[in-house]
C-alpha cells in the first residue's frame, strides 16, 4: 500500500459520503479536521430511498470538486483502489455490496448500521471470516471524545444510559437506521454481553432497556427532532456527559486509516454484530411488545 490509501467509496446517499472526502482531500477542510493519509479517488452513485436524484447531483458536483470520481459503475469505482468504504445509508443494501467486495482482496469499512438485522449481520462475519477478510464497521459516534473521557473514568459500569435522536427513516427500521448511535455509545461502554431488548413506546420515541448476563443495566432513549446526544455511566465512579460531535468524523477516519493500514480494527466484528444484535432486538420488541433477545 503506498503512503496515501486511495479510498473507493460505495454509496452517495449519505452525507458521510461528503463528510469522509472533506476531511481526506477538501481544500478548505480546517486543518485541525484534516486527515491526510488518504484520498477519495472514486465515488458509485445510485438512487434509493433514502436520497433522490437532485440529492445524488448536488454531491457529486461537491465530490467532483474534491478531484473525487463519480461512476455508475462497481468496476469502475473500485479500479485502483487500495481500500473500500461501504457508505451507503440504506442498511438493507448493504449485504449486497459487501458479497460484491469479497473478490476484491481489499480492506473493507462498513458504514452504521453494519446490516440492516442480526441474520445479515451474522452473514458478513461469516463470510468476513472464511474469506480472511478485515473488515470494520462502527457509527462515528463510538469514538466521541466525551465517551472516550467518560469511558476512562468508568471502565467497567454497572449501569449506563445514553440520548439520541430517533430520525424518521425514508424505508425500513428507524430504530435501527438512527437509534445505531447511541446504541453504538452503549456497546462501547458497557462492552459485550447484551442478553435481551424491551422497548418502550411513547409520543416523544422509544427508550430501549438492555439487560445483560451479569445483571447490568443499559438504558437507550431516542428522542424524535431531538439533535442531541450524551449519556451517563455508574460503577465504582459515575459521571455524565454531553457528547460534542464536532470531531467525529476525524476521530473516525483516524481509526480506518489505522484499520487500512495495519489490517486490525479498534472495533471487532463481534462488536459490531452485537450493536446490530441490539437494533434487531429493539425493532421485534417494538412490534411485539415483548422482550426480545439479542441475536449477535
Amino acid at each position: 500500500m503506498s503512503s496515501e490509501i486511495k479510498v473507493a467509496i460505495l454509496g452517495l446517499d449519505t452525507s458521510h459520503s461528503v463528510e469522509f472526502p472533506k476531511r481526506m482531500q477538501a481544500p478548505d477542510c480546517p486543518p485541525e479536521q484534516k486527515i491526510s493519509g488518504m484520498r477519495a479517488i472514486s465515488c458509485m452513485r445510485f438512487e434509493t430511498p433514502f436520497q433522490n436524484r437532485e440529492g445524488l447531483d448536488a454531491r457529486q458536483k461537491q465530490l467532483e470538486a474534491w478531484g473525487v470520481m463519480v461512476s455508475e459503475s462497481f468496476e469502475e469505482t473500485v479500479k485502483g483502489c487500495d481500500a473500500v468504504m461501504i457508505e451507503i445509508n440504506d442498511p438493507s443494501l448493504h449485504l449486497e455490496y459487501f458479497r460484491r467486495c469479497v473478490g476484491l482482496g481489499k480492506k473493507i469499512f462498513v458504514d452504521k448500521p453494519f446490516a440492516d438485522n442480526s441474520a445479515n449481520a451474522l452473514e458478513m462475519r461469516r463470510i468476513a471470516s472464511d474469506k480472511g477478510l478485515s473488515v470494520m464497521s462502527c457509527s462515528p459516534l463510538r469514538f466521541g471524545k466525551g465517551l472516550e473521557e467518560a469511558c476512562a473514568v468508568v471502565s467497567k459500569p454497572s449501569h449506563c444510559s445514553f440520548y439520541g435522536p430517533l430520525g424518521k427513516a425514508p424505508a425500513g427500521s428507524s430504530i435501527v437506521w438512527y437509534g445505531v448511535h447511541a446504541c453504538e455509545m452503549l456497546q462501547r461502554a458497557m462492552g459485550p454481553g447484551a442478553l435481551g431488548v424491551k422497548t418502550l413506546p411513547d409520543s416523544s420515541g422509544v427508550v430501549l432497556i438492555v439487560d445483560y448476563k451479569d445483571g447490568r443495566r443499559g438504558v437507550v432513549e431516542l428522542v424524535e427532532k431531538a439533535w442531541h446526544y450524551g449519556g451517563t455511566l455508574r460503577g465504582e465512579a459515575q459521571i455524565a456527559f454531553p457528547e460534542d460531535t464536532s470531531s467525529i468524523y476525524q476521530r473516525t477516519l483516524f481509526q480506518v486509516e489505522k484499520f487500512f493500514r495495519s489490517g486490525t480494527s479498534s472495533v471487532s466484528l463481534n462488536d459490531a454484530c452485537e450493536v446490530t444484535g441490539i437494533l434487531d432486538a429493539a425493532e421485534r420488541s417494538f412490534k411485539s411488545g415483548k422482550r426480545e433477545t439479542v441475536i449477535s
